[in-house]
């Protein structure tokens, strides 16, 4: 299948807001007290927060979503992940330390992550910084050191569920609605049938589909989807 390039513009980015939660609410409602529209510094412990799930749970949307939220607040944030291969050192002027797919980091990254947890909850400052972190195993689980390991269960531990059907028809149709595209019941029972329904591929699928249909002037039907799949 031809990679399609994406306008990025067009795309709704991961908030808080257009996370569909389903089993998964206590985990947002906690988000939210920190980093949520109406959130406060009475509202912001600086206990750390865990979470952890299968792909496609919706942990990297919701570490996203909290340091858009806390930019658009005027805060900064520091963001690690599997990928970042040169993190910078720790900021003190960071609001929050964002830790994805720790899992995944190799010994240099846990180094680094455990220096940035180290400085984010020191009180030398008197700021309250938070450590978000999130993997796909339980902290006593996790293939790392033990003091990073130790320090990622700590504090609150979520575990997040990933949707069931129902949830991932009505997450496809936010999604569409807010790009005000038409999505029928047909083009998503095959999207459902024939794809990953891991709701991180199936968004990745709508923004193609989305991007295909501009770039074609067509309606998204099946036909449409088709096409664009044997598209070189």
């Amino acid at each position: 299948m031809k990679q399609l390039a994406l306008d990025i513009g067009l795309a709704t980015g991961p908030t808080l807001a257009n996370f569909f939660a389903g089993p998964n609410e206590a985990a947002l409602q906690h988000l939210r007290l920190w980093a949520g529209a109406g959130s406060s510094q009475a509202t912001r412990s600086p206990v750390p927060t865990y979470l952890w799930g299968e792909a496609g749970s919706g942990k990297s949307h919701l570490l996203k979503a909290v340091g858009a939220a806390l930019r658009e607040q005027g805060g900064s944030v520091g963001w690690l992940d599997a990928g970042t291969h040169e993190p910078p050192e720790f900021d003190e002027g960071w609001s929050a330390v964002l830790l994805d797919d720790v899992h995944l980091y190799s010994s240099a990254q846990q180094a680094v992550a455990f220096n940035w947890f180290v400085n984010a909850i020191s009180p030398g400052s008197g700021s309250q910084r938070w450590v978000l972190a999130a993997g796909s195993l339980p902290p006593a689980d996790l293939p790392l050191r033990d003091d990073l390991r130790s320090r990622l269960g700590w504090g609150h531990v979520f575990q997040l569920q990933p949707l069931d059907e129902t949830a991932r028809r009505a997450v496809l149709r936010q999604e569409a609605d807010a790009r005000g595209i038409f999505l029928g019941d047909e083009v998503m029972d095959y999207m459902l049938s024939r794809f990953s329904r891991d709701l991180g591929n199936l968004m990745h699928l709508l923004d193609q589909l989305d991007q295909y249909a501009l770039r074609t002037q067509r309606a998204i039907t099946i036909p449409l989807l088709k096409a664009m799949l044997e598209a070189e």
